[in-house]
């Protein structure tokens, strides 16, 4: 899958198509560590680790609980990053009755996570299904 990445310094931006299934969260992950690493400035390591951890969860929860076609935009800037993950998915909630993938088990700690990292999440319509989006500032 190619990613697109838009950097001039500030601010810099990836949109990567990401694949279905498990792979989708690796892929996320390896994709937005490297463009940190490029763009190193932008953002303080510790706070890239949490950027990473939160694209990986909103990633893994659009797998779990939307069906795709799925994509990742990032933008990082001094101070502040966005995470849309979007899906095709027309349920708000994650939770419809269109959602390709059961969890058994545990699990449904995602979003708090996300939360607990110190990000506001939102959610809005996108083309036919929707983007999650998860605000990060330090």
């Amino acid at each position: 899958m190619d990613a697109v990445v838009s950097s001039c310094g500030c601010p810099a931006t990836l949109y990567i198509p990401l694949p279905p299934g498990a792979q989708a969260a690796v892929h996320a992950r390896r994709t937005v560590t490297g463009l940190l690493g490029l763009e190193s400035a932008l953002c303080p390591r510790a706070v890239a680790e949490d950027l990473v951890l939160i694209v990986s969860e909103l990633v893994t929860n659009a797998v779990l609980h939307a069906h795709g076609p799925y994509a990742l935009t990032v933008t990082v800037e001094p101070g502040r990053a966005g995470i849309a993950v979007s899906d095709g998915s027309g349920s708000m909630s994650g939770h419809g009755s269109d959602a390709g993938t059961r969890r058994i088990g545990p699990g449904g700690r995602g979003l708090r996570i996300v939360r607990a990292l110190g990000a506001d999440l939102f959610v809005s319509r996108w083309g036919r299904g929707k983007q999650v989006i998860a605000v990060l500032t330090w």
